[in-house]
């Protein structure tokens, strides 16, 4: 029994699942060696819907499920992480084409970390044009709003619809 319980705790951190469903699944992981997930047990685990799940397994982002008789997908406890992982790389910008050239490099074995630091710097450099955008029409608002502030309804001039903008 103290076996199991290592791999009970060795189990757990893993998998981000509530704590009632990991120790009910677990009996089934022990017996397989490894733990199955259903979609909608992945999907409440990372956050997600059981939509965007198939959407991933169809655009190639996750590998094409297991099908159980009744037709209900089981994905192993690694698409978990996968599924995190896409979390993380949309969160940081990324596109679902970008996202898929990394875990196609790690599907392939390689390590990614040049192929992400690559992305990465082209992002970073989006985002200081989209700053300076933003930046640069801040301050033409702000020109505006202080023009329009100053101003006197009075003197608004019944031909234009606003002079001020």
């Amino acid at each position: 029994m103290r076996s199991h319980l290592l791999a009970l705790v060795l189990l757990l951190p893993t998998l981000h699942l509530p704590l009632q469903w990991k120790v009910k699944r677990w009996f089934v992981c022990e017996q397989i060696g490894r733990c199955i997930v259903r979609i909608g047990e992945a999907a409440a685990a990372t956050g997600m819907t059981t939509k965007t799940l198939r959407f991933y397994e169809h655009r190639g982002l996750l590998p094409t499920a297991h099908r159980t008789s009744n037709g209900y997908r089981d994905y192993g406890n690694e698409t978990v992480g996968r599924l995190d992982f896409i979390h993380r790389g949309r969160n940081a910008g990324l596109t679902l084409a970008q996202i898929g050239g990394i875990l196609q490099v790690r599907d392939a074995g390689g390590a990614p970390c040049v192929h992400v630091r690559d992305l990465l710097a082209t992002r970073l450099a989006e985002l200081d044009a989209q700053l300076a955008e933003l930046t640069a029409l801040r301050s033409m608002v702000a020109g505006f709003y202080s023009d329009v502030a100053a101003a006197d309804p009075t003197d608004c001039d019944p031909g234009e619809i606003c002079s001020y903008l």
